[in-house]
Order: structure tokens, then C-alpha cells, then sequence
């Protein structure tokens, strides 16, 4: 390896997770869209369905992939996730109807969850020394850029060429990105001989549940949980929410925009303040705020309150998440990191599949706004409460790993 393959890392995993950030918020967008022309007689409650689909797929996705990750290696996982991704959303914009659109969203999940655990891992074992927290940060603003181009993309595209064009360009920067992730991204310096067969798959999850990781692998999947039911909780019911309290299409799409905005600022800020602080505490503070925020969001502001209100909810609730990454990445060692970053996303992805459904239920019963902002405040704080159960259970990261099935 060379210093110009390390170079390569950050910019291609970022770029991958770009793509991650795309899928967060393009339902989102369109909903209200299929809701209000009833494309395939969709209603709030099937709209949640097609949602609720694709996360299922992302569970998998992350669970499987990301224990796989630790036995084919971090670079050949990320460039089949990437790929198979992008096939599947080109296809979306083809869909005859409610049922293929939602077995496309699923299968494009397989791939998106194997996507993020395993551009974490391989850019956190490029990091030096305890840059943990700004390494992961940084690589997620690429999430939440992702989630802005989409938002600003819906507010120019659906209006001028329809809803299916979301879904072509979402695909189009595989195009360029795959060939650049074969010819340039390298593997992990990290990554040996811990397994190579399914036995070592299964020792990796195994290693998990040891003494000295018990309590911290619980606690961070309680947090991620919570953490994404806060992010796909929002992301995808928040523009319907806000039209439902009264507001006009283009303002509620701006809220969601301004909401994906706020998410960069918490990451930029939040990365290198916990590097500063220590992780945990810092993780703990932002989901803190990101409760005080959500609450206050449930009392009808003017816009000049608004917007900034919504900017910092979005600082809080998508960095949050993203600390939580950083955490993982910094108790587990390199031979488990990917499996345990994997099990993480996947358990957090349950969540991602219950804030849809969550606000889905809300709109359907016409008690979204503003219970659906005391729902989601409640979950940030019992995500606070997870990251204070992680306690002393967290070893750093250098404990030597459990042997493996290959050791």
C-alpha cells in the first residue's frame, strides 16, 4: 500500500455513504407526492409498508454483510454494496406498481446496509491514534450531504420531471464511483487471516456476548436503536408532519432540507469535540439536546424560530447516531470492529423501521403534529440513558481480540 492508496480511502468511503444519505431522505421527498396524486392507490399506511420493506432489507443487509466483512475483507464488501444498491434504485424508477417498488427498495437495502458498518470500519482502521469521533463524523457528513442534494433534488426535479428521476440520478454516481472503488480503494491494513469460512462469521458475532463486551454490545444496540428511529423517523415523516400542522409543501420540503443542514454542522462539531471531551460523555450531551430540541419543536413556533429550531434539532439527532459509530469503533477490537459496528447498524436499523411505522401512525390517526415530536423526544432520551448504560464496560479498542475459528 501506498501513501496515495491511503489518500483514496476517506474520499470513497465518504462518496459510498453519500449514496446511504440519498436513500434516508428520497422517500421522504416523494411521499407526499404518491400520497397526493394516489400513484398505485397508495395510502399513508402502505406508504409506511414500502418504507417499513426496504429497512428490512437494510437490517439484513447490515447484520449479514457487516459480520461478513471480517471474513472477505472491508473493500470487496463495500464494492458489492455499492453496486448492488445501485442497480436496484435505477430499477425503482421503473416500478409498475406498489409491490415491485417495494421488493426493489428491499433489495436495494441488502446492499445500503452492508454499506455503512463497513466504510466506517475501513476508515476508522486508517485513522491515527484516538481520532475516532472525527474520523466517523466526517465520513457521515457524506450521509447528510447525500440527504441535502436529495432534499434540494426534490424540491427542482419532482415538480419539472416527476418522482421516477429521484431514483435515476440517485443511481447515477455508481457509475463513476464503482470503477474508482476497483481501480483505487485499497484493503484494510487491519484486516488478516481472521477467517475466511462461515465458522469464522459465527466466532465473530460470538465475541460479542464475551465477558468485558456483554454489557457495552447490549447498551450501544439499545442506542442505535433509538438513534435511528429518531433518523428515519423524521426523514421520511417529517415534510408530511409539517404540511399536516399547516404549512405548504415547499415549506415543509425546506424543513427537511433544513434539517439535513443542521446534521453536517453537528457532525463537523461533533467529531472533533469528542475526540477533545471523550466520546461518551460528548454522545450523551448530544442526545440531550437532540430531546430539548424535538420538544421544543412541538409548540407551533413563527419561522423566524422555526428554521433555527429545526437546524439545531437536526445538529443533535443526526450526530448523535453518528457518535455512537465512533463509540463501537473505539470498543472493539479489529478482528470483531466489523461485526460489531454490523450488529450495531442492524439492531439500530429495527428502529429505522419503527420510526416509519411510527409516524406513519400518527399521520394516518391525524396526531402527528405535535405528538409525533413528544414520541420522538422521548426516544432521544432513552438513547441518552443507553450510551450512559455502556459505563465502564467499554475497553479500548487495542484488548486483544477473542481467537478466532482460523487462529
Amino acid at each position: 500500500m501506498t501513501p496515495t492508496d491511503r489518500r483514496w480511502v476517506l474520499p470513497l468511503c465518504w462518496s459510498a455513504v453519500l449514496l446511504d444519505g440519498f436513500d434516508l431522505v428520497v422517500l421522504g421527498t416523494v411521499i407526499p407526492v404518491l400520497l397526493t396524486g394516489k400513484v398505485w392507490g397508495l395510502t399513508p399506511t402502505g406508504a409506511s409498508a414500502v418504507s417499513t420493506i426496504g429497512l428490512v432489507g437494510m437490517t439484513i443487509g447490515a447484520l449479514a454483510v457487516g459480520t461478513v466483512t471480517d471474513v472477505i475483507g472491508r473493500r470487496r464488501a463495500l464494492i458489492l454494496a455499492v453496486s448492488a444498491f445501485s442497480v436496484c434504485t435505477l430499477l425503482c424508477a421503473f416500478a409498475p406498481n406498489a409491490v415491485v417498488f417495494g421488493a426493489l427498495r428491499f433489495l436495494a437495502g441488502l446492499g445500503l446496509g452492508g454499506c455503512l458498518p463497513t466504510a466506517i470500519t475501513l476508515v476508522t482502521e486508517y485513522a491515527k491514534g484516538r481520532l475516532n469521533g472525527r474520523v466517523t463524523t466526517t465520513i457521515m457528513t457524506g450521509y447528510h450531504v447525500g440527504a441535502v442534494l436529495t432534499a434540494l433534488l426534490g424540491l427542482v426535479v419532482i415538480s419539472s420531471l416527476g418522482w421516477r428521476w429521484m431514483f435515476v440520478l440517485g443511481a447515477l454516481p455508481a457509475v463513476v464511483l464503482v470503477p474508482l472503488m476497483l481501480r483505487f480503494l485499497p484493503e484494510s491494513p487491519s484486516f488478516g487471516q481472521e477467517g475466511k469460512d462461515l465458522g469464522a462469521a459465527l466466532e465473530a458475532v460470538r465475541s460479542l456476548f464475551r465477558p468485558g463486551y456483554v454489557r457495552a454490545t447490549l447498551a450501544f444496540w439499545v442506542t442505535s436503536f433509538m438513534g435511528l428511529l429518531l433518523v428515519y423517523g423524521l426523514n421520511t415523516w417529517l415534510p408530511q408532519i409539517m404540511k399536516d400542522a399547516g404549512y405548504p409543501l415547499g415549506a415543509a420540503l425546506a424543513l427537511l432540507l433544513t434539517l439535513n443542514i443542521g446534521a453536517i454542522a453537528g457532525l463537523l462539531a461533533g467529531g472533533p469535540i469528542a475526540d477533545r471531551w471523550s466520546l461518551r460523555p460528548v454522545t450523551i450531551a448530544w442526545f440531550v439536546g437532540a430531546t430539548a430540541f424535538l420538544a421544543l419543536l412541538s409548540v407551533r413556533l413563527p419561522a423566524v424560530l422555526l428554521y433555527p429550531v429545526v437546524f439545531l434539532a437536526g445538529c443533535f439527532v443526526f450526530a448523535s447516531q453518528v457518535l455512537v459509530y465512533a463509540y463501537v469503533g473505539r470498543v472493539y477490537p479489529a478482528a470483531n470492529r466489523a461485526t460489531g459496528l454490523g450488529w450495531a447498524a442492524g439492531v439500530g436499523r429495527i428502529g429505522a423501521i419503527c420510526g416509519p411505522l411510527l409516524g406513519g401512525a400518527l399521520v394516518s390517526a391525524g396526531i402527528a403534529f405535535p405528538w409525533g415530536f413528544y414520541a420522538f423526544a422521548l426516544v432521544g432520551a432513552i438513547g441518552a440513558l443507553g450510551v450512559v448504560a455502556v459505563g465502564s464496560a467499554s475497553r479500548p479498542a487495542t484488548t486483544p481480540a477473542a481467537p478466532t475459528a482460523a487462529a
